[in-house]
């Protein structure tokens, strides 16, 4: 991004047509959707996953039940 400063213009005005510009341009919201971005991740693997949580979850109710937890 690029904002030449006019004659007799302000630091401040400058700086504020420098970030509406920023923000019309929609950089910042790019950054942010990219900020956490993480790589896909193979079928097997999430399903490996899915399953691993499931045997958990079952876990834990059992112990709940039998008043271990």
């Amino acid at each position: 991004m690029f904002v030449r400063k006019k004659e007799g213009e302000t630091t401040g005005s400058l700086l504020y047509r420098f970030s509406k510009k920023v923000q019309q341009s929609g950089i910042l919201k790019e950054v942010k959707k990219r900020r956490f971005h993480r790589r896909p991740i193979n079928n097997t693997k999430r399903r490996q996953s899915a399953i691993h949580r499931e045997a958990q979850k079952k876990d834990r109710e059992r112990l709940r039940k039998l008043g271990l937890l």
